[in-house]
C-alpha cells in the first residue's frame, strides 16, 4: 500500500510542480509522477536532515519541502527531457 500512496503523492505534487512552473513542460506525464515522487523523496530527506520530519498534526514544514524538490525535480528533468528530445521552446 505505501507504493501506491507514493504514485499518488508523486503524481499530485508532479502536477502542482507543472502548475507552478512558467511555461509550458514538455515531459510526459508519467515522468511527471515519477518526478514528483523522486522530489517527495527529496523533500522528505531535507526534512529530516533539519529535524522537522515528524512533528504533531500536519507536518507543513514537510509537505513545503516536499513541494519544493518537486518543482525542482521537475524543473530539471523538463530541462533535460527537452534537450534529450531535441525539442526548443520559448519562453
Amino acid at each position: 500500500m505505501s507504493w501506491l500512496w507514493a504514485i499518488i503523492v508523486g503524481f499530485v505534487l508532479g502536477l502542482i510542480a507543472k502548475a507552478i512552473l512558467p511555461g509550458k513542460q514538455q515531459i510526459p506525464l508519467w515522468l511527471t509522477t515519477v518526478f514528483g515522487i523522486l522530489g517527495s523523496v527529496l523533500g522528505n530527506a531535507v526534512a529530516t536532515w533539519i529535524g522537522v520530519n515528524e512533528t504533531k498534526g500536519i507536518d507543513w514544514t514537510r509537505h513545503l519541502l516536499q513541494l519544493i524538490g518537486a518543482v525542482a525535480v521537475v524543473g530539471v528533468g523538463d530541462m533535460l527531457w527537452a534537450s534529450m528530445k531535441g525539442s526548443r521552446r520559448r519562453a
